[in-house]
């Protein structure tokens, strides 16, 4: 999709890959930005830096009414919404099943129904219109999987799982779905030197940012900032017990 004269939200835009996507939306000549994030101040600041073409909403993506406000507030702006780039997550904490249910919870909504209540905000007018793009942004962690964390890695499956039917179900009736899988960006959840997301280095949100606008030019799937994530992949379908097999001794590593 060519992203000039288009209306794009960012969800989580306030920081990191949100930002960096904004950003070079804009520089890609979009008409509309919405910045969206639950951090309205942030949001408002690069609102600010891009311009006129800009505005900032409050939205938590943890709540259905807070997306279909988003949406009414960019159509009473815009008049439309041409690209969705579900993109607000959290990290939580390391651990596993012992985490609280509220902490796996509050991932399930984030990472994977604030996917479904965003395309049912907005798919069935893109299907009108025969035009559009959803993103959402999951993770290597959800293709592959990630040691530290179990609500993480599960609900970043969730995420895959949803784009995949999404672009199924509406591939073919004029919505382009992609699905941005990198490993350690540097945002506000990234310290130190990532864990085993920096295995192969930690990028920066205006790197991703490009892969995302060129994967969205060519209309594929998978969005991979980290192209070693696609062999990584393979080696997952290829030899499932020995890719489990060398993650043990990864979770062994990190686990210490």
């Amino acid at each position: 999709m060519d992203i000039r004269n288009k209306v794009a939200i960012v969800t989580g835009g306030a920081s990191g890959i949100g930002t960096g996507i904004a950003k070079r939306f804009a520089a890609e000549g979009a008409r509309g930005i919405v910045v969206a994030d639950i951090n309205l101040a942030r949001a408002q600041g690069v609102a600010r830096e891009i311009g006129d073409t800009a505005m900032a909403v409050r939205c938590d993506v943890s709540q259905e009414a807070d997306i279909q406000a988003l949406v009414a507030a960019t159509v009473e702006r815009f008049g439309q919404v041409d690209i969705y780039i579900s993109n607000a997550g959290i990290l939580g904490r390391v651990g596993g099943f012992e985490l609280e249910d509220p902490l796996w919870e509050s991932m399930w909504h984030i990472h994977g129904m604030a996917h479904v209540w965003a395309a049912r905000a907005v798919v069935p007018e893109m299907v009108a219109r025969g035009e559009g793009y959803f993103l959402v942004t999951a993770s290597a962690a959800g293709l592959l999987t990630i040691v530290e964390s179990a609500p993480y890695a599960v609900t970043k499956h969730a995420a895959v799982a949803f784009a995949e039917w999404l672009r199924v179900a509406y591939g073919r009736k004029g919505v382009r779905v992609s699905c941005l899988c990198p490993q350690s960006v540097q945002t506000d959840m990234v310290t130190g030197d990532g864990g085993s997301a920096g295995h192969d280095g930690i990028l920066t949100p205006e790197q991703v940012a490009a892969e995302v606008v060129s994967t969205m030019a060519d209309e594929t799937f998978l969005v991979l900032p980290h192209p070693e994530v696609l062999q990584y992949f393979r080696n997952k379908g290829q030899d499932y017990d020995r890719w489990i097999g060398g993650l043990q001794k990864l979770h062994a590593k990190h686990s210490r």
